[in-house]
């Protein structure tokens, strides 16, 4: 298959790639050139920005997969671009799109962010994140309709990933555990190989619709103790530390971002490996002398 990925040098993109050409896909890669430019150079590369996507305006592929669509100015200048050129269009969304932060249980169906009145489609703010993905998902259904999926994630673990890359150090190195989120705190995660898997299985098979692409809900002690479980002699749990790597409110008012139904997502191909076995594997990662990038500011 013909494969135009937008992105694909940094964190999730880079096992979306490696998956795509292990499994013998022709791949073309789409970004500015600046991030890791030496991997892959076996692949196709258009150089361009999201910005200024004129790259993109010539040649066909039989799926995109953009992980790199942020601001809704950028994504509807590919969409438009692309949209008579492209088998099947795989959008990497977010769980932050729901309007409720409380409510457990949450479908794809559940109620969305709307989109503020006069805000900027061509600037980025922490406020506009959920909502730019919504508004991006929106555009792109109306570009390609059943031919588009948008794929909703939270916290991405493992290799070239920075979320929970502070447990994976500290589990490699003998160090005390952190976490400042509250014990009982519902948490929810996907290893980054899993998620590229599906991502690829849904844009090679076009699957529309979105998905919560996340793992079973669990909470942090529980969590906490399988990752210390995969190494001899665990060090402790710090439950207060000074930094808060996870940057969830103590007061459960985001607890329901957590506890989201995936039931669709599994019954379409999602697969889960085992909490141990992500943990194991990111720790001998960072034994072999690898270090997790930097969470983002």
């Amino acid at each position: 298959m013909k494969l135009l990925v937008l992105g694909g040098t940094k964190n999730l993109g880079r096992h979306v790639v490696e998956t795509a050409l292990r499994d013998g896909h022709d791949v073309t890669l789409f970004n500015r050139g600046l991030t890791n430019p030496s991997l892959f150079p076996e692949v196709r590369r258009l150089s361009g920005s999201r910005s200024q996507p004129g790259a993109l305006a010539a040649g066909e592929w039989d799926g995109v997969i953009d992980m790199s669509g942020f601001l809704v100015h950028d994504v509807r200048r590919s969409a438009e671009l692309l949209r008579d050129r492209a088998g099947h269009y795989t959008y990497m969304s977010s769980i932050a799109v729901y309007a409720s932060k409380i409510t457990p249980g949450m479908t794809e169906d559940s109620a969305l962010l709307p989109w503020p009145d006069g805000a900027p489609e061509d600037r980025f703010t922490m406020d506009l994140y959920g909502p730019s993905k919504v508004r991006c998902e929106s555009l792109l259904n109306a570009q390609f309709g059943d031919h588009t999926s948008a794929v909703r994630s939270g916290f991405v673990v493992g290799p070239y990933n920075p979320d929970f890359g502070n447990w994976g150090e500290a589990l490699a190195h003998g160090k005390p555990l952190g976490c400042a989120a509250r014990p009982n705190q519902p948490i929810q995660y996907v290893d980054a190989r899993d998620l590229a898997a599906f991502l690829l299985h849904i844009t090679v098979n076009r699957i529309p619709g979105p998905f919560n692409a996340v793992g079973r809900s669990t909470t942090m002690a529980d969590l906490a103790d399988a990752w210390r479980s995969v190494v001899p002699d665990p060090p402790a749990i710090d439950w207060s530390p000074a930094e808060d790597r996870f940057h969830l409110p103590h007061d459960g008012s985001n607890d329901g971002t957590f506890q989201l139904d995936n039931s669709r997502a599994l019954a379409a191909g999602l697969t889960l490996r085992a909490d141990t076995e992500i943990a194991r594997d990111y720790v001998a990662w960072v034994q072999a002398g690898n270090t997790p990038p930097p969470p983002p500011h």
